[in-house]
Protein backbone atom coordinates (compact mmCIF):
# COMPACT_ATOMS: atom_id res chain seq x y z
CA UNK A 1 0.00 0.00 0.00
CA UNK A 2 1.13 3.53 -0.66
CA UNK A 3 -0.42 6.93 0.11
CA UNK A 4 -2.42 8.50 -2.69
CA UNK A 5 -3.24 11.77 -1.02
CA UNK A 6 -0.98 14.52 0.24
CA UNK A 7 1.62 13.92 -2.46
CA UNK A 8 3.22 17.29 -1.80
CA UNK A 9 3.83 16.20 1.80
CA UNK A 10 5.29 12.94 0.54
CA UNK A 11 7.58 14.84 -1.78
CA UNK A 12 8.88 17.01 1.06
CA UNK A 13 9.39 14.01 3.30
CA UNK A 14 11.16 12.16 0.49
CA UNK A 15 13.64 14.98 -0.07
CA UNK A 16 14.51 15.08 3.65
CA UNK A 17 14.77 11.31 3.83
CA UNK A 18 17.14 11.11 0.89
CA UNK A 19 19.43 13.61 2.57
CA UNK A 20 19.39 11.57 5.79
CA UNK A 21 20.09 8.29 4.01
CA UNK A 22 22.91 9.86 2.03
CA UNK A 23 24.67 10.86 5.25
CA UNK A 24 23.98 7.77 7.32
CA UNK A 25 26.51 5.03 7.90
CA UNK A 26 24.63 2.21 9.59
CA UNK A 27 26.73 -0.32 11.50
CA UNK A 28 24.65 -3.40 10.78
CA UNK A 29 26.58 -6.65 10.43
CA UNK A 30 24.00 -9.23 9.44
CA UNK A 31 24.22 -12.87 10.44
CA UNK A 32 22.14 -15.72 9.07
CA UNK A 33 18.58 -15.01 10.21
CA UNK A 34 17.14 -17.61 12.56
CA UNK A 35 13.34 -17.63 12.58
CA UNK A 36 10.74 -19.98 13.95
CA UNK A 37 8.18 -18.48 11.55
CA UNK A 38 9.12 -20.38 8.42
CA UNK A 39 6.35 -19.10 6.12
CA UNK A 40 4.44 -15.84 6.12
CA UNK A 41 1.44 -16.04 8.49
CA UNK A 42 -1.92 -15.73 6.77
CA UNK A 43 -3.07 -13.00 9.13
CA UNK A 44 -1.17 -9.85 10.05
CA UNK A 45 -1.42 -6.29 11.30
CA UNK A 46 -1.12 -3.51 8.72
CA UNK A 47 0.41 -0.16 9.71
CA UNK A 48 -0.31 2.12 6.73
CA UNK A 49 -1.87 5.38 7.99
CA UNK A 50 -1.54 4.24 11.61
CA UNK A 51 -1.20 7.25 13.90
CA UNK A 52 2.43 7.67 14.99
CA UNK A 53 1.27 8.33 18.51
CA UNK A 54 -0.76 5.12 18.68
CA UNK A 55 0.90 2.56 16.43
CA UNK A 56 3.47 1.42 19.01
CA UNK A 57 0.73 0.39 21.43
CA UNK A 58 -1.29 -1.22 18.65
CA UNK A 59 1.69 -3.34 17.56
CA UNK A 60 2.56 -4.31 21.13
CA UNK A 61 -1.05 -5.19 21.90
CA UNK A 62 -1.47 -7.20 18.71
CA UNK A 63 1.70 -9.24 19.26
CA UNK A 64 0.77 -9.94 22.87
CA UNK A 65 -2.75 -10.92 21.70
CA UNK A 66 -1.42 -13.59 19.36
CA UNK A 67 -0.51 -11.83 16.11
CA UNK A 68 2.88 -12.82 14.68
CA UNK A 69 2.98 -10.79 11.46
CA UNK A 70 3.60 -7.04 11.12
CA UNK A 71 3.42 -5.28 7.74
CA UNK A 72 5.40 -2.02 7.60
CA UNK A 73 7.03 0.33 5.09
CA UNK A 74 9.51 3.17 5.21
CA UNK A 75 7.11 5.59 3.50
CA UNK A 76 4.48 4.98 6.19
CA UNK A 77 6.70 7.22 8.35
CA UNK A 78 6.04 5.23 11.50
CA UNK A 79 8.56 2.37 11.40
CA UNK A 80 10.41 3.73 14.43
CA UNK A 81 7.19 3.62 16.44
CA UNK A 82 6.30 0.21 15.03
CA UNK A 83 9.71 -0.93 16.25
CA UNK A 84 8.97 0.35 19.73
CA UNK A 85 5.84 -1.77 19.77
CA UNK A 86 7.79 -4.85 18.70
CA UNK A 87 10.39 -4.23 21.41
CA UNK A 88 7.76 -3.65 24.11
CA UNK A 89 5.88 -6.86 23.36
CA UNK A 90 6.63 -10.08 25.14
CA UNK A 91 7.27 -11.86 21.84
CA UNK A 92 10.70 -12.95 20.66
CA UNK A 93 11.95 -11.58 17.34
CA UNK A 94 12.31 -15.15 16.05
CA UNK A 95 8.56 -15.63 16.51
CA UNK A 96 7.51 -12.58 14.45
CA UNK A 97 7.29 -12.08 10.70
CA UNK A 98 8.26 -8.52 9.76
CA UNK A 99 7.75 -7.09 6.27
CA UNK A 100 8.96 -3.71 5.01
CA UNK A 101 9.13 -2.03 1.62
CA UNK A 102 11.58 -0.15 -0.60
CA UNK A 103 10.27 3.30 -1.46
CA UNK A 104 10.36 4.62 -5.02
CA UNK A 105 13.21 7.09 -4.58
CA UNK A 106 15.58 4.38 -3.41
CA UNK A 107 15.41 2.21 -6.53
CA UNK A 108 18.90 3.04 -7.74
CA UNK A 109 21.10 0.04 -6.91
CA UNK A 110 23.50 2.11 -4.81
CA UNK A 111 20.61 3.28 -2.61
CA UNK A 112 18.89 -0.04 -1.94
CA UNK A 113 21.11 -1.31 0.88
CA UNK A 114 21.00 1.98 2.79
CA UNK A 115 17.21 1.97 2.55
CA UNK A 116 16.76 -1.51 4.01
CA UNK A 117 19.26 -0.76 6.75
CA UNK A 118 17.25 2.33 7.66
CA UNK A 119 14.11 0.21 8.01
CA UNK A 120 15.94 -2.48 9.99
CA UNK A 121 17.34 0.16 12.35
CA UNK A 122 14.00 1.91 12.85
CA UNK A 123 12.13 -1.35 13.38
CA UNK A 124 14.75 -2.48 15.90
CA UNK A 125 15.23 -5.87 14.26
CA UNK A 126 18.39 -7.58 13.06
CA UNK A 127 16.86 -8.58 9.73
CA UNK A 128 13.60 -8.55 7.81
CA UNK A 129 11.57 -11.58 6.85
CA UNK A 130 10.35 -9.97 3.65
CA UNK A 131 11.36 -6.82 1.74
CA UNK A 132 9.14 -5.66 -1.10
CA UNK A 133 9.65 -3.28 -4.00
CA UNK A 134 6.77 -1.01 -3.06
CA UNK A 135 5.89 0.11 -6.60
CA UNK A 136 7.32 -0.62 -10.05
CA UNK A 137 8.14 3.08 -10.30
CA UNK A 138 11.45 4.88 -9.67
CA UNK A 139 11.72 8.49 -8.50
CA UNK A 140 14.84 10.62 -8.85
CA UNK A 141 16.41 10.71 -5.37
CA UNK A 142 15.78 13.95 -3.56
CA UNK A 143 13.36 15.32 -6.20
CA UNK A 144 10.00 14.24 -4.84
CA UNK A 145 7.92 12.29 -7.35
CA UNK A 146 9.96 13.22 -10.44
CA UNK A 147 10.32 10.02 -12.45
CA UNK A 148 13.68 8.34 -12.87
CA UNK A 149 13.47 6.88 -16.38
CA UNK A 150 17.02 5.52 -16.28
CA UNK A 151 16.51 3.08 -13.39
CA UNK A 152 14.56 -0.06 -14.30
CA UNK A 153 12.81 -2.57 -12.07
CA UNK A 154 15.49 -5.04 -13.21
CA UNK A 155 18.29 -2.83 -11.87
CA UNK A 156 16.47 -2.57 -8.56
CA UNK A 157 15.62 -6.27 -8.39
CA UNK A 158 19.24 -7.32 -8.87
CA UNK A 159 20.20 -5.04 -5.99
CA UNK A 160 17.43 -6.55 -3.86
CA UNK A 161 18.72 -10.05 -4.55
CA UNK A 162 21.98 -8.97 -2.94
CA UNK A 163 20.05 -8.12 0.24
CA UNK A 164 19.15 -11.79 0.61
CA UNK A 165 22.76 -12.79 -0.01
CA UNK A 166 23.83 -10.31 2.67
CA UNK A 167 21.31 -11.79 5.16
CA UNK A 168 19.53 -8.46 5.55
CA UNK A 169 16.22 -10.09 4.59
CA UNK A 170 15.10 -13.69 4.31
CA UNK A 171 12.93 -13.09 1.26
CA UNK A 172 12.22 -10.39 -1.30
CA UNK A 173 9.08 -9.61 -3.22
CA UNK A 174 7.02 -7.05 -5.09
CA UNK A 175 4.01 -4.83 -4.58
CA UNK A 176 1.52 -3.16 -6.91
CA UNK A 177 2.91 -4.76 -10.08
CA UNK A 178 0.95 -5.42 -13.25
CA UNK A 179 0.93 -8.96 -14.63
CA UNK A 180 3.53 -8.15 -17.29
CA UNK A 181 5.80 -6.66 -14.62
CA UNK A 182 5.60 -9.92 -12.69
CA UNK A 183 6.35 -11.96 -15.79
CA UNK A 184 9.32 -9.74 -16.64
CA UNK A 185 10.81 -10.17 -13.16
CA UNK A 186 10.26 -13.92 -13.28
CA UNK A 187 12.10 -14.09 -16.60
CA UNK A 188 15.29 -12.55 -15.16
CA UNK A 189 15.38 -13.32 -11.44
CA UNK A 190 18.04 -15.43 -9.75
CA UNK A 191 16.25 -15.04 -6.42
CA UNK A 192 12.59 -14.83 -7.38
CA UNK A 193 9.69 -13.07 -5.63
CA UNK A 194 8.41 -14.82 -2.52
CA UNK A 195 5.27 -12.69 -2.35
CA UNK A 196 3.32 -9.98 -4.13
CA UNK A 197 1.36 -7.47 -2.06
CA UNK A 198 -1.47 -5.80 -3.92
CA UNK A 199 -4.98 -4.48 -3.44
CA UNK A 200 -7.61 -7.20 -3.48
CA UNK A 201 -10.95 -7.41 -1.69
CA UNK A 202 -14.56 -8.29 -2.61
CA UNK A 203 -14.92 -5.08 -4.65
CA UNK A 204 -11.64 -5.76 -6.56
CA UNK A 205 -11.26 -9.54 -6.50
CA UNK A 206 -8.82 -10.05 -9.40
CA UNK A 207 -9.30 -13.81 -9.05
CA UNK A 208 -7.44 -14.61 -12.27
CA UNK A 209 -4.49 -12.56 -11.03
CA UNK A 210 -4.55 -14.32 -7.66
CA UNK A 211 -4.61 -17.70 -9.41
CA UNK A 212 -1.75 -16.60 -11.68
CA UNK A 213 0.43 -16.14 -8.59
CA UNK A 214 -0.57 -19.50 -7.16
CA UNK A 215 0.58 -21.14 -10.39
CA UNK A 216 3.95 -19.40 -10.04
CA UNK A 217 4.30 -20.25 -6.37
CA UNK A 218 4.18 -16.57 -5.32
CA UNK A 219 2.18 -15.80 -2.19
CA UNK A 220 -0.45 -13.05 -2.40
CA UNK A 221 -0.68 -10.45 0.38
CA UNK A 222 -4.02 -8.63 0.21
CA UNK A 223 -3.86 -5.04 1.31
CA UNK A 224 -7.03 -3.08 1.97
CA UNK A 225 -8.85 -6.38 2.63
CA UNK A 226 -11.78 -4.37 4.01
CA UNK A 227 -12.21 -2.55 0.66
CA UNK A 228 -13.35 1.05 0.90
CA UNK A 229 -13.41 1.12 4.69
CA UNK A 230 -10.22 3.18 4.48
CA UNK A 231 -11.34 6.82 5.01
CA UNK A 232 -8.78 8.16 2.51
CA UNK A 233 -10.34 6.25 -0.38
CA UNK A 234 -12.53 8.39 -2.60
CA UNK A 235 -14.97 5.78 -3.86
CA UNK A 236 -18.32 6.18 -5.57
CA UNK A 237 -19.37 2.91 -4.01
CA UNK A 238 -21.33 2.64 -0.82
CA UNK A 239 -19.09 1.56 2.07
CA UNK A 240 -18.80 -2.21 2.09
CA UNK A 241 -19.63 -2.24 5.80
CA UNK A 242 -23.09 -1.01 4.82
CA UNK A 243 -23.57 -3.46 1.95
CA UNK A 244 -26.77 -5.44 2.66
CA UNK A 245 -25.26 -8.63 1.25
CA UNK A 246 -22.30 -8.50 3.61
CA UNK A 247 -24.41 -7.46 6.58
CA UNK A 248 -26.69 -10.43 5.98
CA UNK A 249 -23.78 -12.85 5.52
CA UNK A 250 -22.15 -11.61 8.73
CA UNK A 251 -25.42 -12.11 10.61
CA UNK A 252 -25.65 -15.70 9.34
CA UNK A 253 -22.12 -16.36 10.57
CA UNK A 254 -22.72 -14.65 13.91
CA UNK A 255 -19.85 -12.36 12.99
CA UNK A 256 -19.07 -8.75 12.19
CA UNK A 257 -18.88 -7.62 8.58
CA UNK A 258 -15.13 -7.11 8.98
CA UNK A 259 -14.71 -10.68 10.21
CA UNK A 260 -16.70 -12.03 7.26
CA UNK A 261 -14.63 -9.99 4.79
CA UNK A 262 -11.35 -11.17 6.27
CA UNK A 263 -12.57 -14.77 6.38
CA UNK A 264 -13.27 -14.57 2.63
CA UNK A 265 -9.75 -13.30 2.00
CA UNK A 266 -8.22 -16.08 4.07
CA UNK A 267 -10.39 -18.80 2.50
CA UNK A 268 -9.22 -17.82 -0.99
CA UNK A 269 -5.63 -18.34 0.20
CA UNK A 270 -4.56 -14.72 0.36
CA UNK A 271 -2.73 -13.20 3.32
CA UNK A 272 -4.78 -10.42 4.92
CA UNK A 273 -3.26 -7.47 6.79
CA UNK A 274 -6.07 -5.29 8.21
CA UNK A 275 -4.87 -2.07 9.78
CA UNK A 276 -6.20 -0.89 13.13
CA UNK A 277 -4.91 0.96 16.17
CA UNK A 278 -7.87 -0.01 18.35
CA UNK A 279 -7.60 -2.89 20.85
CA UNK A 280 -11.24 -3.83 20.20
CA UNK A 281 -10.64 -4.38 16.48
CA UNK A 282 -7.27 -6.05 17.00
CA UNK A 283 -9.10 -8.70 19.02
CA UNK A 284 -12.22 -8.74 16.88
CA UNK A 285 -10.39 -9.20 13.58
CA UNK A 286 -8.76 -12.38 14.84
CA UNK A 287 -12.24 -13.90 14.95
CA UNK A 288 -12.07 -14.18 11.15
CA UNK A 289 -9.86 -17.23 11.62
CA UNK A 290 -12.81 -19.11 13.09
CA UNK A 291 -15.24 -18.44 10.22
CA UNK A 292 -15.81 -20.78 7.28
CA UNK A 293 -17.75 -19.93 4.13
CA UNK A 294 -19.57 -22.51 2.01
CA UNK A 295 -18.77 -23.10 -1.65
CA UNK A 296 -22.08 -21.49 -2.60
CA UNK A 297 -21.28 -18.42 -0.50
CA UNK A 298 -17.84 -18.12 -2.11
CA UNK A 299 -19.46 -18.34 -5.58
CA UNK A 300 -22.02 -15.68 -4.69
CA UNK A 301 -19.28 -13.36 -3.45
CA UNK A 302 -17.37 -14.00 -6.66
CA UNK A 303 -20.36 -12.88 -8.70
CA UNK A 304 -20.47 -9.55 -6.85
CA UNK A 305 -17.04 -8.30 -7.93
CA UNK A 306 -17.24 -4.58 -8.78
CA UNK A 307 -13.73 -4.38 -10.30
CA UNK A 308 -13.23 -1.10 -8.44
CA UNK A 309 -9.69 -0.10 -7.48
CA UNK A 310 -9.35 2.21 -4.46
CA UNK A 311 -5.60 2.92 -4.43
CA UNK A 312 -4.13 4.22 -7.68
CA UNK A 313 -1.56 7.05 -7.54
CA UNK A 314 -0.59 6.53 -11.18
CA UNK A 315 -2.42 9.60 -12.45
CA UNK A 316 -0.67 11.86 -9.93
CA UNK A 317 2.68 10.33 -10.82
CA UNK A 318 2.06 10.34 -14.56
CA UNK A 319 2.48 6.57 -14.75
CA UNK A 320 0.09 4.03 -16.23
CA UNK A 321 -0.19 1.46 -13.44
CA UNK A 322 -2.05 -1.88 -13.52
CA UNK A 323 -2.20 -1.68 -17.33
CA UNK A 324 -3.29 -5.30 -17.81
CA UNK A 325 -5.48 -5.56 -14.71
CA UNK A 326 -8.94 -4.44 -13.63
CA UNK A 327 -9.44 -0.68 -13.28
CA UNK A 328 -6.03 0.51 -14.53
CA UNK A 329 -4.70 4.07 -14.38
CA UNK A 330 -6.18 6.35 -17.01
CA UNK A 331 -3.94 9.22 -17.97
CA UNK A 332 -5.03 12.33 -19.85
CA UNK A 333 -5.94 11.38 -23.39
CA UNK A 334 -6.60 7.70 -22.65
CA UNK A 335 -10.36 8.01 -23.09
CA UNK A 336 -9.89 9.79 -26.41
CA UNK A 337 -7.48 7.14 -27.64
CA UNK A 338 -9.94 4.39 -26.76
CA UNK A 339 -12.53 6.02 -29.01
CA UNK A 340 -10.22 6.15 -32.03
Amino acid sequence: MAPIKGLSAVAGFACQLYTILSLMVLPIEAENPVSRVHDIPQFGLGTWLSDREKVAHAVQYALDAGYNHIDAALIYRNEDQTGKGIAASGVSREDIWVTSKLWNEHHRPDDVTAAIKKSILDLGVEYLDLYLMHWPVAFIPGEGTKLDDKTTIFDTWRAMENLVRANLTRYIGISNFAKKDVEDIMDMCSICPYAHEFETHPYLQQQDFVDFHKDLGIKVIAYSPLANTNPTYDSDLKPIMEDPFWKDLARKKNATVAQALLAWGIQRDTIVIPKTIHEKYVDENLGALEISLTDDEMKEIGARDKKARMNNPGRSWGVKLFADLDDPTKLDGDDKNEEL
